[in-house]
């Protein structure tokens, strides 16, 4: 009796040493969500007086939602802001570089005086050893938005937007222009509750098939 006791505690050390190495070598990544915009910088104003501001900080707040309802903490996410106020280009990345992010997005929608329609992702001009990642977290979200949601596929493309350039030296970052609010039906789409939740649930799925 007392060497079965003996043995069942060797083998809850062994269990315990085991998770603490789990830990070590699958740590979670971290993902900064910047949600464009916010207080006096609306951003894009589209049909029916929806704002770019809003709605990019709903779909930002559902992803922090979806990664603890559904992915039970997958992921460890933040947000560059948890209000509506504006945070400087230079502050968004700042922390990015404090949080030693892993991966970094920026969420905007955008406008077009055509009838323009589509998500585009965005990422830095420069040859960074980030910049594969990049383009492929950013295809591993256009895949899923388009796939599962039939949202137009505008591409990847290259620019040297402040955000991207002071980013892309610590981590893969992209920028997604996820809609015209200028489009009825990305305007109507994008005003839906559960459309958003649908859209962040896609980031979040991309996001988990780029890390894997």
């Amino acid at each position: 009796m007392k060497l079965k006791w003996k043995t069942r505690l060797k083998n809850v050390s062994f269990m315990i040493l085991f998770l603490k190495m789990c830990l070590i070598f699958g740590q979670k990544k971290i993902i900064l969500i910047d949600p464009g915009h916010g207080g006096k910088d609306i951003g894009a104003i589209g049909m029916y007086g929806i704002q770019e501001k809003e709605v990019v900080f709903n779909i930002a707040k559902e992803i922090v939602r979806l990664n603890k309802m559904v992915l039970n903490d997958k992921f460890e996410i933040y947000v560059t802001r948890y209000k509506d106020t504006l945070i400087s280009l230079n502050d968004r990345a700042y922390l990015a570089k404090t949080l030693n992010a892993d991966l970094f997005i920026s969420l905007h929608c955008n406008a077009s005086q055509n009838n323009a329609k589509g998500m585009e992702v965005f990422v830095h001009n420069s040859d960074s050893r980030f910049t594969n990642d990049a383009i492929e977290l950013g295809l591993a979200i256009s895949n899923e938005t388009s796939g599962k949601l039939g949202f137009k596929t505008r591409g990847l493309k290259f620019a040297n937007f402040q955000v991207l350039r002071e980013t892309i030296v610590n981590c893969p970052s992209i920028l997604l222009e996820i809609g015209f609010l200028t489009n009825i039906d990305e305007a109507n789409y994008l005003s839906s509750v559960g459309n958003i939740k649908a859209l962040a649930m896609c980031v979040l799925i991309g996001i988990s098939n780029y890390s894997n």
